[in-house]
Order: structure tokens, then sequence, then C-alpha cells
């Protein structure tokens, strides 16, 4: 067991071309996310369709992640978590390339679709492959490359994308992803060899599950977009009652599909709760802050660009440091100077003065960038590196899941406050402002000696209830 799970990581000079791969397919998965979102208008022009019809490029993808992540997760520790990661590689690659033949929307939600599943099946287990990957005590750092990888991707997407389609049709952009995708399958070659797990894969479970996000962050999406709120609510209400069903049944299960074992846990509990209002609170200011910055102060599209580029800037920089810092100082420490520093920065936001400078706006959003840069490896490193090993690629499912939730929620409580006419002035920075501050008391509260090192008579008594579930 020792030697299918190596403590230390991978050797050196095989663990550089892994951190390589690594590196290269989480770029690939962000900058093709970015870069569609530039890509759009120019879409819409050539395949003579409307707008509002052209958006379900992105929100097919964003589904499609959502929905299969954990599902994916439970199947990589069955067939080996190398194998997943290529095959999903070499799919998003393949799809890429059909986006030359795309000359109708339906076709191309179908490449989407493609995409996404092959992005699903590499983001699923990438986080247990950095575990992996790297030595025990190096694994916050690893994250925080991660991280810093994710942030680097985000501001370069709508560069990219800009450059790509001054120069060449719409279909370059989306290809722009597949050299990282090329790059990552051969140095994909030195990735931890992980063995797969004997045990049967729960497919009427993984169908659930993804019928559960589907269906509801499909009617809320409905909700914001549609003109139906009854069948809106109705779309919902299915996906809720599905959901209570699926947890029921997966509290039966030994290796639960749902990680509903690592959730049992208060401290994995908390930190997946800070997770996931923290990426509610940055998406909020992320995608109204466009609106604010046009509508409000008269910046140009040009200026905007600039102006919002300091948040993923900083976090390039501060992401990895915070990574390294979480491995010898407490995750909770972190994650509560973090917040408190991102709360500090989106109540300053809310409260720009009546005609802002550009300096004004761009050493809040560095400020806020960093404050979330310090709070988000830390708490990813807590629930990866807290799970048991076996259980490492349904943690790093569980952090995937959880940020793309928290990022389609933000999106949606955007668009519910635009509905209400508050979503371009300085409500959206304020309500982040307290989903902010709800993260940094999750983060605190798991500083709590009783949270941090439960009693073995309680953590007995909590294995003892699972095995009478089971």
């Amino acid at each position: 067991m020792t030697a299918s799970h190596p403590s230390d990581g991978l050797p050196l000079p095989r663990r550089y071309a892994a951190i390589g791969a690594l590196c290269l397919g989480t770029a690939l998965i962000i900058i093709d996310g970015g870069v569609a979102n530039i890509a759009l208008p120019t879409i819409a022009r050539e395949l003579h369709i409307d707008r509002s019809s052209v958006v379900s490029v992105v929100t097919v993808y964003q589904l499609m992640l959502v929905m299969l992540l954990l599902p994916f997760a439970g199947l990589g520790e069955r067939i080996g978590l190398k194998r997943l990661y290529q095959w999903g590689q070499l799919l998003f690659a393949v799809a890429t390339l059909l986006c030359f033949f795309a000359k109708s929307l339906p076709f191309l939600l179908i490449v989407r679709g493609a995409q996404a599943i092959g992005a699903a099946a590499a983001l699923s287990v990438s986080a247990a492959l950095i575990r992996a990957t790297y030595p025990t005590k190096q694994l916050g750092s690893g994250l925080g490359i991660n991280s810093a990888i994710v942030s680097a991707g985000a501001a370069l997407a709508p560069t990219l994308g800009g450059l790509i389609l001054g120069i060449a049709p719409w279909p370059w952009v989306f290809a722009s992803a597949v050299p990282f995708a090329i790059g990552s399958l051969i140095l994909g070659r030195a990735l931890p060899d992980t063995p797969p797990r004997d045990t049967p894969f729960d497919v009427i479970g993984a169908v659930m599950c993804a019928g559960m996000f589907g269906l509801i962050i499909g009617g809320l999406e409905s909700g914001v977009h549609g003109d139906s709120p009854v069948v809106s609510a109705a779309i919902v209400l299915c996906g809720a009652l599905l959901g209570v069903y699926f947890v029921r049944r997966q509290r039966r299960e030994r290796d639960p599909i749902l990680p509903i074992d690592l959730l049992m846990q208060p401290v994995l509990r908390l930190s997946v709760i800070g997770a996931y209002t923290a990426f509610i609170a940055s998406m909020t200011l992320i995608i109204s802050m466009p609106f604010r910055l046009q509508s409000e102060f008269g910046f140009s599209p040009v200026e905007m660009g600039l102006l919002m580029a300091p948040w993923p800037l900083t976090n390039i920089v501060v992401a990895p440091l915070s990574g390294w810092l979480s491995n010898k100082i407490p995750a909770g420490v972190l994650g509560g100077v973090g917040m408190a520093i991102s709360i500090v920065a989106l109540v300053l936001i809310g409260y720009l003065p009546p005609h802002p400078s550009h300096f004004d706006v761009i050493w809040r959003m560095a400020l806020c960038g960093g404050g979330f840069g310090t709070f988000l490896p830390p708490n990813a490193r807590l629930i990866i590196g807290s799970a048991p090993r076996e259980r490492a690629a349904a943690a790093g499912g569980l952090v995937s899941t959880t940020r793309l939730l928290g990022q389609t929620t933000g999106a949606t409580l955007v668009a519910a406050l635009l509905a209400f006419g508050i979503g371009n002035g300085a409500t959206p920075p304020l309500v982040a402002a307290g989903l902010a501050f709800v993260a940094g008391l999750c983060s605190i509260a798991r500083l709590r000696p009783s949270i941090r090192m439960p009693p073995s008579e309680e953590v007995a008594e909590t294995v003892a209830t699972l095995k009478q579930s089971r």
C-alpha cells in the first residue's frame, strides 16, 4: 500500500513533468471557458442566430461540468486517476477540432457538450493527482500554484480571444486551447499511477447526481431568464425531490458519489460552506462590476478590462504564497485573514466616490483579489488533505463542484439583482461582503479544537453510525 500511495509524492525529475501536465491541463480548461465569452457576438452573427440563443454555448458547457464532476470523480477512483485524466484531455482536444465543422448552433452545442465531458473528466481528478504528485508538506504550495494558473488563465482568456478574433475565424478561438491539451497529454505520461479500486460503480447514483444538479441549476437559470416562473419553480422542485431521495440512497453506499462520508466531518463541512459562499461573493462582484463601471461611472470597455485586471493579476502572486503558508499556518487563520481583507475591500468598492479615478478602482480590486487569493488555496488544501487518500478524488471533485456551484449561483444572483434594478450599483459588492463574512466565520470556526481534532469516541460513534446505515 505504501508503494502504491507514496506519502512523499513523485520523485524528481518526474514530479516536474507531472506538474507541467497538470498546469497545462488546468490552463486549457480555464482558457477555453473564458475565450468562449469573447466569441459569442461573432458566433451569433456568422451563424445567424440571436444573442439570447448564443449564450447557450456557455451555459451548456458550465451545466455539463457541474453535472458530471462528482460522477467522474467516483469513476476515476475505479478505473485510475491518470487514465481518466488522459482520456478527458484527448476527448477535449478532439471535440475542439470539431468546432471547425460547426455550421449551426445545434451542432456547436453538441461539440461544446463533448468538450465539457472531457473537461469534467480531467477536472474531477486533477486535485487528487496534485495530492499524489506533491510531497505532503508541499501540498499547499501545489494547490496555490494551481490557483495561480486558474487566475492567469482567467486573465489571459479575454485578451487571447480578442487577438485571435482579430486575425482568424471564430473556430480558432476554441482551437487556441489545443496546444495545451497536446502538451498535457505528452507530459501526462509522468502523472502518478494510482491503482484503481476494485469496487462497483454506482451508475444509477451517477445518473441521479447529474439529474439533481441539472434540474436545480437549469430551473434557477430558467427562472431568471425564462418567461414562466411556475415552470421554473416546478423544475427546481423536481430537482430538490430527486436530491432528497438521492442523498438518502447515498447514505447506504460504502463509497458514495456524493461524498457524504466526507461532509460528515465538521471541519470539511465548514470548509465546503465557506468555499461556496466565497465563490458566490467573488462571482457576484466580477459579473456586476462591469455594469457599474459603464453605466454609473462611464468607463469605456477598454478601461473596464484594465480596471478588472488587478483581481486575477494579484491572485497570480498571492495564491502560491498563501498555499505555501498553509503548509505552516492553520487554514482557519489564513482564511479568516483573507476574508477580513476581502470584506474591507468589498465595502470600499461599494462606497466608491461619485467620480472615481482609475487608481481608486484598481487598488480596491487588487486588495479584494488578494483577500480571496489568501482564502481559497488553504481552504482547498484542508479539504483535499484531510480526506483519506483513497477518497482524494471524491474530495477533489467536491472542491471543483463547490467552485462551479458557487460561480453559477453568483451569476444567477447578479441576474436577479439586475432584474430588480439594483444590480449595477453599490448593492452587489455589499451583498458580496455579507457572503464573505459568512465564509470568514466558517474559516475561523475551524480553529476550535473540538472541530479540528474531535474526540476519539466521537469519531468511533460516527464510524459506527455510518456502518449501521450501510
